[in-house]
């Protein structure tokens, strides 16, 4: 008689809940709102529901020319697949001027996203720099609002910035619209002399006032006020909290944060890209605290800018470091820092000691890092809370996760939501009320060709 083989019950247990995991994902029910293979509708990971949840807002970018040959932002309906044009260009070219990675405001039926300048040419094409913010309402497609002012031609103006704008996003009250940003005038500079002046960082925009500037090629007037909120430096002293570049941010709260003396904080978390004392480059998380007037002068300098560094953040911006990587064996964070609806935690990705990159969880207000994900390959990423503030999605293995807070086993914590295999997902984004989770499919048409696809299944 063969020798009896016995499984250990923790083995069992595992083998259980993997099974589980993947039933639930099998009993899932996808579906696909988006068909025309011809076209890219790319959700681009970005704030894509309707406040009412009724419709996905997405781009019409190619491979070969991305958001420059981008010409329409549309929007699809998530029960029937009804899609309208929100906004086109009457004429786009390989070149430019191109319109992209679009974002729904959370109060209004009314969408902003990246807009080329319209004096795009083949010889002076659309480029980080050369773009700005536009607001577009769905009942009022011909009629883009200019939402910050552009002014490269001194003297510049304060409320007014001089490159362009990018990853647009609303705050839950829909008066501020954060973005990252790279400096127009830095970059002459740097294409002159060659030495790195063009840094990536941040701003923000508030619906409190129009910016004039002058009628000069370049020139946009704006209807919000725009400053930069943090501070970059082309080589940051080793082992201190400077930056070089700062990306990969997002609100923290759907309204800012609680601070220790229990007022509302407005605040935007992000990566910034530090030095350890090796002089090598460490990407770290940051929160910067934003005041409630943008319009006063801070002490680094005028709002505007000069002619040979970047406009200054306002007055009462503080910049704040939270985690310190730099030195350990496994430096770095990566991903877009994402907030918990109620603003009590930051999540982003980095390595356990393992060397696995993991979801970890961070307080606005400073803290220890807590890690979430105990997996045993690596998170690729795209983390977005659910707005039930109970739950955090990304993805692992090729499927789309959601994994519960709390203080179970993870085994017990964690769901897959699609199984893996192609078409992988990507760009996922949960729909206002927590309920729906909308994402990208690479599918392939007749000809061979992949495009982005939008698919949607309810949680």
């Amino acid at each position: 008689m063969p020798e009896k083989i016995v499984i250990p019950f923790v083995y069992l247990a595992v083998f259980a809940l993997m099974s589980a995991c993947q039933q639930s994902a099998e009993n899932r029910l996808e579906k696909q709102l988006t068909h025309d293979l011809s076209y890219h509708h790319d959700l681009d990971n970005n704030d894509n529901f309707s406040p009412d949840g009724h419709w996905l807002a997405y781009d019409t970018r190619t491979d070969s020319g991305g958001i420059a040959e981008s010409g329409r932002i549309e929007r699809v309906h998530t029960e029937t697949g009804e899609i309208k044009i929100t906004y086109a260009l009457e004429q786009n070219k390989v070149w430019g001027p191109g319109v992209g990675a679009v974002s729904y405001s959370p109060k209004e039926n009314a969408v902003v996203f990246i807009h080329g300048l319209s004096d795009c040419s083949q010889e002076n094409p659309y480029q980080q720099w050369r773009r700005t913010g536009a607001i577009v309402k769905d009942n009022h497609p011909d009629s883009p609002i200019w939402m910050d002012a552009r002014d490269v031609t001194y003297p510049f103006t304060p409320g007014a910035l001089r490159g362009g704008t990018h990853r647009h996003e609303w705050s839950g009250d829909g008066q501020w619209i954060g973005y990252t940003y790279n400096d127009a005038i830095l970059q002459e500079i740097e294409a002159k002399t060659g030495i790195k002046r063009n840094l990536r960082t941040i701003g923000v925009s508030k619906n409190l006032a129009s910016v004039e500037v002058d009628q000069a090629p370049g020139n946009i007037s704006g209807n919000w006020f725009s400053a930069l909120v943090v501070r970059v430096v082309p080589e940051p002293t080793p082992g201190s909290d400077e930056i070089s570049h700062a990306a990969g941010d997002s609100w923290v709260g759907f309204n800012g944060y609680t601070r220790n003396d229990g007022g509302k904080q407005m605040a935007r978390a992000f990566l910034g890209t530090v030095r350890n004392l090796k002089g090598e480059d460490v990407p770290e998380v940051f929160v910067v605290d934003i005041p409630d007037d943008i319009t006063v002068p801070g002490s680094l300098g005028p709002l505007e800018g000069t002619l040979d560094d970047f406009p200054m953040p306002p007055k009462g911006a503080i910049q704040r470091r939270l985690t310190f990587t730099a030195e350990t064996s496994q430096p770095g964070c990566s991903g877009i820092v994402r907030s918990a609806p109620d603003g009590s935690a930051l999540c982003y990705l980095a390595k356990d000691e393992k060397g696995i990159m993991q979801v970890y969880l961070i307080s606005p207000l400073e803290g220890k890092p807590r890690q979430l994900t105990y997996h045993t390959s690596d998170v690729s990423g795209n983390l977005r809370w659910n707005t039930n503030g109970k739950e955090i999605s990304y993805f692992w293995n090729d499927c789309l996760v959601v994994c519960l807070l709390g203080e179970q086993e993870f085994e017990e914590r964690y769901e897959l939501l699609t199984l893996p295999g192609t078409p992988l997902p990507s760009n996922a984004v949960w729909s206002p009320d927590g309920k729906q989770i909308a994402y990208n499919r690479l599918l392939k048409s007749p000809e061979g060709t992949l495009t982005q696809q939008i698919f949607i299944q309810q949680r």
